[in-house]
């Protein structure tokens, strides 16, 4: 008697919490609070560690190229040529491209190749154009006053061209962000590794969302956090 004047038992599989992932509204609260420390805080940890590495090693190289394509004119074309082709590479195709190579496989090192091979063609031509945009006349002005050609790169020609340079360093930092999200398809874990859960999983609209959004609040921050460097680095520009 006891029993039936109770009712029905109705076992509870999770609690309220769980119900919202079974809902599958919009946005589910619940489930990032509960999922930010193993699921989307370590996603997020290591989509800002491959790109800072990817644009880190890119803008090494790059600006390497560049200056060497200053001196000598004549490498400009070939430097773009092979840059540009690797930036037409289709991202999908040029991941899976890498991972047959002995040495990468399915690892970060394929991914880090990839991004960085999208950084080149951005971040050369954005720094050559900054040094030749040094007018001649600032450069004569320099020499007069007893520069060689290593003080004039150093204290001239690369903080006139900073403006430019940071502009290709904005460009390419949301470019990789924005690749960084297939990684997952050779193995790397990144913010795409939540939404290719989230697709696999029904399209459960909340981790999608969620890693979505991080990614973009990754590249704005990123682009802000640049934009004010180069508001610190080259107050003149502000000024003017």
């Amino acid at each position: 008697m006891l029993i039936a004047a109770a009712g029905p038992v109705i076992p509870n599989f999770g609690g309220s919490a769980f119900s919202c992932e079974r809902a599958n509204p919009l946005f589910c609260f619940d489930w990032v609070s509960r999922n930010w420390g193993g699921v989307l805080w370590p996603a997020l940890r290591e989509h800002i560690l491959l790109t800072a590495v990817a644009v880190a090693i890119g803008f090494a190289i790059s600006t390497a190229l560049a200056l060497l394509a200053h001196r000598r004119r004549w490498l400009e074309r070939p430097i773009v040529t092979v840059t540009l082709v690797l930036y037409t590479i289709p991202s999908i195709a040029l991941f899976e491209l890498l991972v047959p190579i002995k040495g990468l496989g399915l690892s970060i090192r394929s991914a880090e190749v990839a991004l960085v091979s999208y950084t080149l063609l951005i971040l050369f031509r954005n720094t050559l154009t900054g040094l030749r945009e040094v007018p001649e006349e600032v450069r004569d002005a320099a020499r007069g006053m007893g520069m060689n050609a290593r003080q004039l790169l150093w204290r001239v020609e690369l903080p006139m061209a900073l403006p430019a340079i940071i502009a290709g360093l904005r460009i390419a930092t949301v470019t990789v962000i924005s690749l960084a999200t297939i990684a997952p398809l050779i193995a790397v874990q990144s913010l795409g590794t939540p939404i290719f859960a989230a697709i696999a999983n029904n399209l459960f609209k909340t981790e999608l969302l969620a890693a979505g959004g991080l990614a973009v609040a990754l590249a704005v921050a990123a682009d802000a956090a640049f934009v004010l460097a180069q508001r610190a680095l080259s107050p003149w520009v502000r000024a003017r």
